[in-house]
């Protein structure tokens, strides 16, 4: 299904402006942008300090001057603004292959291939914005299933994700001009009482298209998604792409899993020759419909191997609708790094110390279950069993702490610790029994305790913090990890922390 980000900038001409002049004013000091219209200079652009103090864009010059006396007025220059904006979709790249820019003041991003490399459309969305907001570029993104219906949210509702399905529920209770029609029309629309696109949605669709021109609903039908909007997407500059075209549509699996083995045979000797290895791929089909389908997939490690490459993008083909049938496909090596070596490809997980490359697995498991479920875990320098380990990515060099030899700690711990209910023949002795979810185990063997102390340089609350560890063997076999919170005289609790080997 497609899901098309619509990223509006309200104040895109000032916010170019100001990270481009550095002689511009601060953001808090009005700032305005105008033209000539005619005999008069007009304003075309506000920022936030001058929208705050009653400045709207078509005033004069000379109006907006009399209502601010130290308002800075530069000029306007439409051709930048749309030349920094194609830059700006270049950037967006790193998002989605399928960009395209939405002048004067927007970019068009679908994501409905590569929105699971950042865990989610929420955290894509969420990450997209703070980077913009970062680079002080005010802006406000909404994702739904069609260009119109994000694009109309993004402008004249509150952003954020529309769940597939819900265009209609979505731009609704929208005003008419959230319908990306001209304000001429829209006028006209107001003035026989039709506000909103509800009210829209009632009238006979033959005495609208008579009335007031087919555009209106073309663009209600894109909105809800009736009829396919086109996008033209940007191609990155000086990027390794291959693309082939076919004689006659297709559509079997099996032939575009033919396509992708060829596209990779075709990119992968420039790669080589280019000295690099791929780290993202992005695979595009163009369908008869002339609407895109992508697929982007990402490498733990530069990869310029193609039997692995076309293996992992096969894997993608689930999110592919091909349609009527794809016309054309192109693959594209969106990431790349250097990689001057001849990479070894083993099959199996070899001996720690061998030169046995297991990157392919670890793209494959990525690809299947998603980057945030394949990880290694790597030693934290931390007295405390929890904070004593972190996930880092799977082919991550080992680095900085190492595993102490002389604690021993089991195969797996509870986070957080469980409690349990334990009773021991001295108070500050080993449990002689214990009960954890609803089961009563006795122990035959203990050995402690080991004390911790808590890090009283990271948080004062942890100056007291002291715990004592045993290590139990109870009836069955079974070994257990325990700690009592505090001594016995003030009256700790027991927790059961880890399971298995220790």
């Amino acid at each position: 299904m497609r899901r098309v980000i619509s990223v509006f900038l309200p104040r895109w001409p000032t916010d170019r402006l100001r990270r481009k002049n550095r002689t511009a004013p601060p953001r808090d000091k009005p700032l305005v942008l105008a033209a000539v219209d005619g005999q008069r200079r007009i304003v075309t652009s506000v920022d936030d300090a001058a929208l705050s103090l009653g400045l709207t864009r078509g005033m004069t010059v000379t109006h907006a001057q009399s209502l601010v006396p130290d308002l800075t007025v530069l000029d306007a220059d439409p051709a930048k603004d749309a030349d920094a904006l194609v830059r700006l979709g270049h950037w967006c790249t790193m998002y989605s292959p399928l960009v395209t820019p939405d002048p004067p003041d927007g970019i068009f991003i679908d994501v409905a291939g590569s929105a699971h490399l950042f865990q989610g459309e929420g955290a894509l969305i969420e990450d997209l914005l703070h980077r913009l907001r970062r680079a002080d570029i005010s802006a406000k993104a909404a994702i739904a299933d069609t260009p119109g219906c994000a694009w109309g949210v993004s402008r004249y509702g509150s952003g954020g994700i529309v769940s597939p399905g819900r265009a209609s529920e979505a731009i609704a209770s929208l005003p008419v001009a959230a319908l990306r029609l001209a304000q001429s029309v829209v006028s006209s629309l107001h003035e026989v009482g039709i506000e909103r696109v509800a009210q829209l949605a009632s009238k006979p669709r033959a005495s609208l298209r008579l009335r007031f021109g087919a555009d209106v609903l073309l663009r209600f039908d894109q909105a809800l998604g009736s009829v396919t909007e086109a996008l033209t997407s940007l191609v990155p500059p000086e990027v390794p792409q291959r693309e082939l075209k076919f004689a006659e549509p297709i559509g079997d699996p099996e032939d575009l899993k033919r396509v992708i083995s060829k596209l990779c045979e075709l990119l992968c000797p420039e790669l080589e020759r280019r000295g690099v290895g791929a780290r993202r791929l992005d695979l595009v089909f163009m369908r008869v419909d002339n609407l895109a389908q992508a697929v982007r997939i990402g490498l733990s490690r530069p990869y310029r191997e193609p039997v692995h490459l076309s293996k992992l993008l096969a894997e993608r083909l689930v999110l592919v609708d091909p349609g009527f049938g794809i016309e054309s496909a192109a693959l594209t090596a969106s990431w790349i790094e250097a990689l001057t070596e001849r990479q070894t490809i083993g099959r199996h997980i070899a001996a720690e110390g061998s030169d046995v490359d297991v990157g392919q697995l670890v793209d494959t498991l990525a690809v299947r279950l998603g980057q945030d479920s394949v990880y290694r875990c790597a030693p934290v320098e931390s007295g405390l069993p929890e904070r004593a380990v972190k996930r880092v990515p799977a082919l991550d060099p080992a680095h900085g702490a190492a595993w102490p030899k002389h604690l021993p700690r089991p195969a797996r711990l509870f986070s957080p610790p469980e409690k349990i209910i334990a009773i021991a023949e001295l108070p500050d002795r080993p449990p002689r029994q214990f009960t954890w979810r609803h089961q009563r185990l006795r122990v035959i063997r203990a050995d402690g305790p080991e004390r911790i102390h808590g890090e009283w340089w990271i948080s004062d609350g942890e100056t007291n913090l002291t715990r004592d560890y045993y290590r139990v063997e109870t009836a069955d076999g079974a070994r257990y990890w325990l700690f009592r919170d505090a001594p016995a005289e003030r009256g700790g609790s027991w927790y059961l922390h880890g399971v298995g080997e220790a």
